[in-house]
């Protein structure tokens, strides 16, 4: 198996294009600051926790009303309450979670050999405010907004492969691009579609603001960021 093989990229956003884990320590830092004596880890795991409880509750709600109900929960758990205009605040912190800088460049270039879709747990109009840092135009963009649902539900990769089946796009022409274990390369494996881990986190213990996936996912490809994808792709473009 070689990345010329394949038609579409399918990316994953947050984790993968965007610094997320950036994003959410500096967002939640209001909260932080008052507890003092957290770890990177220990917040972004407890992030994890209560983003993954929510979505799984609650998937009919927007990413961004979400990240407020999040910020509510680790108020509680941290014994520093905040205010409802606090969490909400945090809610629509997403357009200021900076991108990878590596993403831009690589986005640029994959844009001349495959289709690029993305297949995101966010809403909309958060997404459009990280669309202006990546610089490309995705030939199609699943949110979770437009499923209802949230990955690693298997709802959000049918209907990603519905609608690409309609663009003539098969399941074995697509690559699914991502960094998450718990939400996309354990659904890529159900699906059998082929996968493509973008290991930002090398380096560092578990699994950050990304719950464990428990048995680990098997994958086609790795890399380290997508810099080192697109070097790889450089040493066989294909045709």
């Amino acid at each position: 198996m070689e990345l010329a093989d394949f038609k579409a990229l399918t990316f994953d956003v947050y984790g993968t294009l965007i610094d997320w884990e950036t994003g959410i320590v500096n967002g939640l830092k209001p909260l932080t600051d008052k507890v003092g004596g957290l770890t990177r880890n220990q917040i972004l795991e407890a992030h994890a926790h209560h983003e993954s409880t929510t979505q799984r509750y609650t998937p009919y709600k927007t990413y961004s009303n979400l990240l407020a109900v999040v910020y509510k929960r680790l108020g509680e758990e941290w014994e520093v309450p905040a205010c409802w205009e606090e969490c909400l605040t945090y809610g629509m912190s997403v357009k200021n979670w900076p991108a990878f800088d590596d993403s831009a460049e690589a986005l640029a270039y994959l844009k001349q050999y495959y289709k690029l879709v993305v297949l995101s747990n966010v809403d909309n109009e958060s997404f459009a405010q990280s669309l202006k840092k990546l610089g490309v135009e995705f030939d199609a963009a699943y949110t979770a907004g437009d499923i209802g649902s949230y990955k690693p539900a298997d709802r959000n990769f049918d209907y990603m492969l519905q609608n690409l089946d309609r663009m003539g796009i098969c399941k074995s022409e697509v690559l699914h691009t991502a960094e998450s274990m718990f939400h996309d390369h354990g659904p890529a494996n159900r699906h059998g579609i082929a996968n493509c881990w973008i290991y930002r986190r090398h380096g560092k213990k578990g699994f950050g603001a990304t719950m464990h996936p428990g048995e680990m996912p098997g994958c086609n490809f790795m890399f380290h960021s997508m810099a080192e994808m697109v070097e790889a792709h450089r040493e066989k473009p294909g045709t």
